[in-house]
């Protein structure tokens, strides 16, 4: 059965098609009737570049528990970087105390 939920959203960033690598310009994430993963529904996953036509994507499928890790790990990163980011002295803030 469908289910319908689909999520689309900005980014920016590159993926690796089979054509090559391809300048990102948009995210698909659906939970649906995987294409080629041996699942019965999966996490569904296509960055695509809207200005190069539906044929032009990378995907990934995953099951729901990878997709789980995979969403626990994303939080981790970049939570690992801004906390990282914010101690770090900006250039801005050298300069001030000069």
């Amino acid at each position: 059965m469908c289910t319908s939920i689909l999520e689309l959203v900005a980014c920016k960033g590159s993926g690796k098609s089979p054509e090559g690598w391809v300048n990102l310009t948009h995210a698909a994430i659906s939970y649906d009737h995987p294409h080629h993963a041996m699942l019965n529904d999966a996490v569904t996953i296509d960055f695509v570049n809207k200005g190069l036509g539906a044929g032009t994507r990378v995907g990934v499928e995953l099951d729901l528990k990878s997709a789980k890790a995979l969403h626990k790990a994303l939080e981790k990163v970049i939570k690992d970087v801004e906390d990282d980011v914010k101690s770090r002295p900006r250039s801005n803030d050298i300069m001030k105390a000069a």
